[in-house]
């Protein structure tokens, strides 16, 4: 058997990670902890259910097949099942009896050579619309040796690739991949290294060094900013931002800006607290601003 594993999702016709019509392939596994994380069913690598609770008909019988007994059914007309997750091992047997589809499993192995056989199936639109496959997560980087088994496949199908990272990883993975990638996607978060540890959990230097690691190799890279109001948007996140840029002396193909989003309903599901405080979405105003700031250095979107 050919190497294995763990995504979460794999989205088809996708316009927005990279080039073209694409298929993204999430995978599980993220050393960050971003307040703001709009994938949070990607941040642990093994599997785990989230529970929709619109759908459920409280029936009880999640309750029942759960051979760990983590869920109980209370008592009383209406009751919604609660999920011990220090008991659930994420087998999904409640997610494959349940009726509705209250629940659900996140999180599947797959061997390189089923992945491929997936991809495949859209290789006439790769084609025509010069689009490709994105990895992305999680943290593709997580699993090294499963993306560059995955990646080593493509190339060898003349299968364009892009890998959507936030560059937190040993350097000789980055030098492992790089020859097999070609696109980078990379997010950058808060520019202070402390910020950054307040916000992500980890300190933002290896980040930076792989990012001119990619630029000193030559490969095509194009840096995302998550705008997160009162963290990334502000006057002096982009006086840092603009100032890095520069420092790549044109190594960048372009800045995307990716405005902030409400994802606590996700965090519900997976039965996590959201910790992030209550924001808006930046007004298109204040966006079209940054990127008339950021262009002055870098093409921006």
């Amino acid at each position: 058997m050919g190497k294995t594993g763990v995504v979460f999702d794999i989205q088809r016709f996708s316009v927005h990670d990279g080039p073209g019509i694409r298929t993204t392939v999430f995978l599980k596994g993220c050393p960050l902890r971003c307040l703001w994380c709009h994938n949070p069913e990607g941040i642990f690598p093994g599997p785990e259910l989230m529970f929709f609770e619109y759908k459920c008909l409280s029936c009880g019988t999640c309750a029942r097949v759960c051979p760990e007994k983590a869920i109980v059914l209370v008592p009383t007309e209406g009751a919604k099942p609660a999920l011990d997750r220090r008991k659930c091992t994420g087998c999904g047997i409640c997610a494959e009896a349940c009726p509705s589809g209250a629940w659900r499993r996140v999180g599947r192995t797959i061997t390189v050579e089923e992945l491929l056989s997936a991809l495949e199936r859209d290789a006439l639109l790769y084609d025509r619309s010069e689009g490709g496959v994105t990895f992305s997560g999680g943290e593709p980087l997580f699993q090294p040796e499963f993306l560059l088994a995955a990646l080593k496949a493509c190339k060898e199908r003349h299968i364009h690739t892009t890998v959507d990272t936030s560059g937190h990883a040993p350097t000789s993975v980055l030098a492992a991949i790089a020859p097999c990638t070609d696109l980078f996607l990379f997010d950058l978060k808060p520019m202070d290294e402390e910020e950054h540890r307040r916000y992500t959990g980890v300190s933002n230097h290896l980040i930076h060094e792989n990012l001119r690691k990619l630029v000193e190799w030559g490969k095509p890279v194009i840096v995302r900013v998550p705008l997160i109001p009162g963290v990334t948007d502000t006057d002096r996140n982009i006086q840092m931002l603009v100032a890095f840029l520069r420092e790549l002396r044109g190594g960048i193909k372009k800045v995307e800006l990716l405005p902030y989003h409400d994802v606590a309903e996700k965090y519900q599901r997976l039965g996590r607290p959201y910790d992030m405080p209550q924001l808006s979405r930046p007004p298109e105003e204040r966006v079209q601003e940054l990127r008339e700031r950021i262009a002055q250095v870098v093409p921006c979107a």
